[in-house]
């Protein structure tokens, strides 16, 4: 269950590049054993990226295949700094029997959120009313709480980790070198960057192939 510290009347989906507001989810452990509790403020307190990882339901079958290749990633996630947080509108309850019967699942450590009144799902505007679940959403939220990076995709297509890596490794970049940018085939620190200016503008090419 999710927790909003926002108004009702303004829950129509956080912006990219905005502060979001305060929640916090009931959780389980899957590392621990144990239920839980997550909320953005202590995110913020310890200082840690978020990648908020929102799926339709507990027992379906895209978002088991998803549950594995975040699994693969996870270490890599954390040795940035980022915490990945599963949510769907299932309880926690259901987390735990799904984590004990899927086996795509049998090696995840990471939190699952429960969002059963949908607030959370409300909140960043992917819930959808006909069938009380959310949308495939994730969002990255850096150490001071501004939503960076937001992808959404429909319930038949699963989402590509790699990229999401990507996009989380582009934003720690940037966030130290304000004055360059990542290009689209940017993955690495190492690959080449580009710094605007007015030198730049009808050059790109050149640049990144000089």
């Amino acid at each position: 269950m999710c927790d909003c510290d926002c108004e009702s009347d303004s829950v129509a989906g956080v912006k990219i590049g905005q502060k979001v507001p305060d929640f916090t989810l009931d959780t389980y452990d899957p590392g621990e054993g144990e239920f839980g509790k997550l909320s953005l403020a202590k995110q913020l307190e310890k200082k840690r990226w978020t990648l908020l990882f929102f799926y339709p339901a507990d027992f379906t079958f895209v978002c088991a295949t998803e549950f594995a290749a975040l699994e693969e990633k996870r270490e890599q996630f954390a040795k940035l700094g980022c915490d990945i947080v599963t949510v769907s509108t299932d309880t926690h309850f259901v987390h735990l029997a799904w984590r004990q019967h899927e086996r795509e699942l049998q090696n995840v450590r990471y939190q699952m959120g429960s969002d059963a009144n949908g607030e959370l799902s409300r909140l960043f505007g992917i819930y959808d009313d006909a069938s009380g679940t959310a949308f495939r959403g994730a969002y990255l939220i850096n150490p001071e709480g501004l939503l960076l990076t937001i992808e959404v995709n429909v319930n038949n297509v699963g989402r590509n980790v790699d990229e999401i890596l990507r996009k989380l490794k582009a934003n720690i970049y940037t966030a130290k070198n304000s004055n360059e940018v990542c290009p689209a085939k940017w993955r690495d620190e190492g690959d080449k960057t580009l710094v605007p200016s007015a030198k730049l503008v009808g050059k790109v090419h050149e640049a990144l192939n000089g």
